[in-house]
């Protein structure tokens, strides 16, 4: 099987990449737990802060807080300014054609949702079938299978190899004349496998289905272009990005917006009311029912400033030498076995030990001040596949060091020691 690359990185050495600045911008980072310097490999889970988004966060309540599109009063002129600020930013991070295809929803969970339940209802029938992958988080998985039960559409699945890939003759095999949706993920939360996206997107195209890509694992690692990518949905969330938590986004192709009706109601998404009937405001305001959370917009606003500050393509070079010198280290430890060995991977490294449990390890980590995520992780049939109840998984971030894998290694040994007297 080829990849595709989905990513685009300028040529960048992780020497040029300047880790101790970086980290002085994130405050959480300089702490101790259990009487440990922090070391946090949950990234996977939720990125940490840079001060710039806390002070953004700060600022708006401080000086700016007032409702949006609402007020011709100053305070709500500025918070709305800084809001749809924020949607530009995104349109240009995603290289998006228009801001009307940016919808801000509280996660890529919802983003899923909100695709499954109105364009889901408004496009779907008996007979049609939604295409997933065997790799896929739980928000990937169970919105699909309601609007299923719901329906009487039918739910197939595309296989994962043992190295965690994707298997792609599967893939095409899978798609069929009644494939009206395919939801695929773009990096694996569980494995780190990077999908080719691009040539998925054209597969399903090629069989009349649309795509939706979530996304909340790799936009914190490589450049997304949607319209390269030509993929109809695109979803992820801000707390991944080094933003706050309760923000998100839902990219959609404009005429595919168009089409479906609003997925909640209330104010905002409105255009003129009357007992009688409802008229609804246009894109993106349609998907926006109620007071968004605009503190958390303004802070992803930030966000995205400072992950393009440092660069993306720097980013993820540093990230990816880290990512190669945790896996080399890790496989000096007997017993130990990766989860998850695709030829192209970012950010994720997932294992577990001989006789040990996962959650034991976890555990025992965070007693030496490491910080790393047990358990399925959202990816119950990813487990299921290697026959496993779960992994210990260890998600990097642009301020992670090869002494912190270090620290790291040494913690793993260290609970192999005390789990198993060896």
């Amino acid at each position: 099987m080829t990849h595709d690359h989905t990513s685009t990185v300028r040529s960048v050495t992780p020497q040029d990449f300047e880790i101790e600045r970086v980290r002085a911008d994130f405050p959480v980072l300089h702490q101790e737990v259990h009487g440990r310097p922090l070391v946090y490999l949950d990234n996977g889970a939720t990125t940490q802060k840079p001060s710039s988004v806390i002070e953004a966060l700060e600022r708006y309540y401080y000086m700016d807080n007032a409702n949006v599109h609402r007020g011709i009063h100053e305070l709500s002129e500025r918070a709305t300014r800084s809001y749809e600020a924020t949607r530009d930013k995104v349109r240009a991070f995603l290289n998006a054609r228009d801001t009307r295809e940016i919808v801000f929803v509280r996660g890529t969970t919802e983003a899923i949702n909100l695709v499954a339940n109105s364009y889901g209802r408004g496009h779907l029938q008996e007979g049609d079938e939604i295409l997933i992958t065997g790799m896929e988080h739980h928000s990937n998985i169970v919105p699909w299978q309601l609007l299923c039960e719901q329906t009487g559409v039918k739910l197939a699945v595309v296989p994962i190899n043992d190295n965690g890939e994707l298997i792609l003759d599967e893939f095409e095999r899978r798609l069929t004349d009644r494939t009206r949706l395919v939801g695929v993920v773009h990096v694996s939360n569980a494995l780190g496998t990077i999908n080719p996206i691009k040539t998925l997107v054209r597969l399903a195209h090629d069989a009349g289905a649309v795509v939706l890509v979530d996304g909340a694992q790799a936009v914190a690692h490589i450049q997304v272009d949607v319209c390269d990518l030509d993929c109809d949905f695109y979803a992820f969330s801000s707390h991944k990005l080094y933003g706050p938590t309760g923000v998100g986004v839902l990219y959609g192709k404009q005429e595919l917006l168009e089409s479906m009706p609003p997925y909640q109601g209330g104010g905002e998404m409105i255009e003129e009311v009357t007992f009688e009937r409802t008229t609804y405001n246009r894109l993106p305001y349609k998907f926006e029912a109620g007071t968004p959370n605009i503190a958390g917009v303004v802070g992803f606003g930030a966000a995205i400033d400072y992950v393009k500050q440092q660069g993306l393509g720097a980013i993820s070079a540093h990230e990816r030498s880290v990512l190669q010198y945790a896996t080399h280290r890790v496989r000096e430890i007997d017993g130990l076995r990766i989860i998850g060995t695709a030829g192209l991977k970012c950010s994720i490294l997932s294992f577990i030990m001989d006789g040990i449990h996962p959650s034991d390890i976890g555990t025992l980590l965070d007693q030496l001040g490491i910080a790393v995520r047990t358990g399925h992780h959202c990816a119950m049939p990813v487990m299921q596949r290697y026959g496993i109840p779960g992994t210990a998984r260890a998600s990097f971030g642009m301020y992670n060091t090869r002494d912190e894998v270090d620290t790291f290694i040494s913690g793993v040994i260290q609970a192999k020691s005390m789990l198993r007297g060896t």
